[in-house]
């Protein structure tokens, strides 16, 4: 029985890569073979940082022609039809990622509002590009985030400000309402976050009634999780909207543990990667089960976590390719998911993010960290890319 049920074969090589040519298969595993080794990942990370500091010449160039190659779409906005034409070639969508962070000024955040709209009419413009995804720390100030979920006084200029990211918010879900994008708005660190899903909660409701265009971000490695989830699910259903539901495993969980021991709170996040993936899972089955009233994108590299909605959705006879029941992982990582979904004709995406290479460094050494470790998800992936090398006939 569990063998019929077997809804995708994430083993299949030649699927998996076969949008990579000769040379690009073995780009990336020269590429992979040097992030698995977690030492000079640290050491390269570190370095990386403080030749962009410094303006060091040739960095930026070296940098784009290897690991920004494979982790972003380009520069410019432009730059990425390229990466969104190959994907939608072999049935993958995409989401566009402004990958720049670290803004600090007022004039910064509305940059990044005019690189989200731009962004928005670029895929009204695609139909391979349904979604864009924005941070809303990327538009206001993570002080002025942080006062407000604290509860703390704003100064007459701190309440300014924060009315100026409602107006960003709502001008960005307008513009995306008008065309017909959808907006994931991305988690953060705890601290925040409250402030961030009361921001969220209200852009869902003026504009999730006829159609979905916000999805709020559900970091599974906290411990609450998933009692949120089933909570603002029951809160949009009173109220009469589409919950949007991001589904991820978490992103700042080293931060989180390192606060939460220093002021001693307790950890929000989860003992154990067993407990997330437990939480996980629960979260996938609440959002298939319910998928007529939750639009829903199961954010995850982990081929468990994959395999268990495509079998879900298998189970209970949903077309495969229902527009509330979705995957997406990041460009450059785990395509044996992204593929071979595809190739099945599940709705699955990948997150393409683009900007100026000093810019989207953050976002590049994370994923050089994620990779370095050969257990796991990344050292099945590795594994799959030596495999599929070897049946080109090229290792």
């Amino acid at each position: 029985m569990a063998a019929e049920l077997k809804a995708v074969d994430f083993s299949n090589t030649k699927v998996a890569f076969e949008a990579k040519s000769d040379k690009d298969l073995l780009d990336t595993a020269r590429l992979f073979n040097l992030m698995n080794n977690s030492t000079l990942v640290n050491l390269g990370s570190k370095l990386t940082l403080a030749a962009i500091k410094l303006r060091v010449p040739f960095v930026e160039t070296a940098i784009e022609k290897t690991i920004f190659k494979q982790f972003c779409g380009g520069t410019h906005l432009m730059d990425s039809q390229s990466t969104i034409d190959l994907l939608y070639q072999h049935g993958v969508a995409t989401i566009l990622d402004y990958g720049a962070e670290g803004k600090e000024t007022e004039e910064e955040f509305d940059q990044v509002m005019e690189e989200n709209l731009k962004a928005i009419d670029f895929a009204a413009s695609n139909e391979s590009v349904p979604v864009i995804s924005t941070k809303v720390s990327g538009l206001a100030s993570n002080a002025i985030l942080q006062k407000v979920q604290e509860g703390s006084d704003l100064t007459e200029l701190e309440t300014a400000r924060h009315q100026a990211l409602k107006k960003r918010l709502h001008k960005i879900c307008s513009h995306a309402r008008d065309r017909n994008v959808g907006i994931f708005i991305d988690a953060e660190e705890t601290w925040i976050q409250d402030t961030i899903d009361s921001l969220v909660y209200e852009l869902m409701e003026e504009y999730n009634r006829e159609t979905i265009i916000v999805y709020n971000t559900y970091q599974m490695y906290r411990k609450d999780m998933l009692d949120h989830l089933t909570r603002d699910f029951e809160v949009a259903r009173s109220k009469g909207y589409i919950l949007g539901a991001k589904l991820v495993r978490g992103a700042y969980m080293e931060k989180e543990r390192e606060r939460a021991l220093e002021l001693g709170y307790e950890s929000p996040i989860n003992n154990t990667k067993a407990e997330t993936d437990e939480l996980y899972d629960n979260g996938i089955r609440f959002c298939v089960s319910h998928y007529e009233q939750i639009a829903s994108a199961n954010a995850s590299h982990n081929l468990k976590s994959n395999q268990l909605q495509a079998e879900l959705i298998h189970q209970k006879g949903i077309v495969k390719d229902h527009t509330h029941l979705n995957f997406c992982q990041l460009l450059g990582m785990s395509d044996h998911l992204t593929f071979n979904l595809a190739k099945e004709g599940y709705n699955v995406a990948k997150y393409v993010p683009y900007g100026p290479v000093k810019d989207v460094i953050p976002y590049l050494i994370r994923r050089a960290q994620e990779n370095s470790s050969v257990t796991g998800e990344m050292g099945r992936e590795y594994a799959l890319i030596s495999e599929e090398l070897r049946r080109r006939g090229l290792a």
